[in-house]
């Protein structure tokens, strides 16, 4: 079964009123100021990489990549870029953004692979385990002394 058509047999909606919370994302690299002119090469190291796109961000020290999480994740990139011998931004409000990005993304990725759980099956587990439960509507005493005559 596909993983939508299970979804719709859960009756689950999967509309993302919230931005960054799809499949699909925007995120914005941070590089320091020295070394001179590394914004401009990972822009083109990024830019060869199939499904990625990357262009330029609002400051001189930033480049936009979106992608899609089933490809690409931060934490990929930006170990590549550092590999690479890229420098980037480690101020505190940078490294707090990267440790949420990275937990949500791991997190996503985690739950797309992990087998779906239907909530319309769920609860015949529950029946059926109460039916074997021995519960306080059961009495040991024969039917014929149990009756008041």
């Amino acid at each position: 079964m596909r993983r939508e058509t299970a979804y719709k047999l859960a009756g689950r909606r999967h509309d993302h009123p919230v931005a960054g919370s799809g499949m699909e994302k925007h995120r914005e690299l941070r590089f320091k100021k020295m070394p001179p002119g590394q914004v401009e090469q990972a822009l083109r190291a990024l830019s060869m990489l199939k499904g990625l796109e990357v262009e330029a961000g609002v400051g001189e020290y930033a480049l936009v990549v979106r992608y899609s999480v089933l490809d690409y994740s931060l934490e990929s990139l930006e170990e590549a870029l550092r590999d690479a011998g890229f420098a980037l931004d480690n101020t505190l409000y940078s490294k707090l953004v990267r440790a949420l990005v990275y937990f949500c993304e791991e997190t996503q990725r985690h739950n797309l692979v992990s087998p779906e759980r239907l909530l319309k099956k769920s609860n015949e587990v529950y029946i059926q385990a109460w039916d074997h439960h021995a519960h306080g509507d059961h009495d040991e005493t024969p039917p014929d002394l149990r009756e008041y005559k």
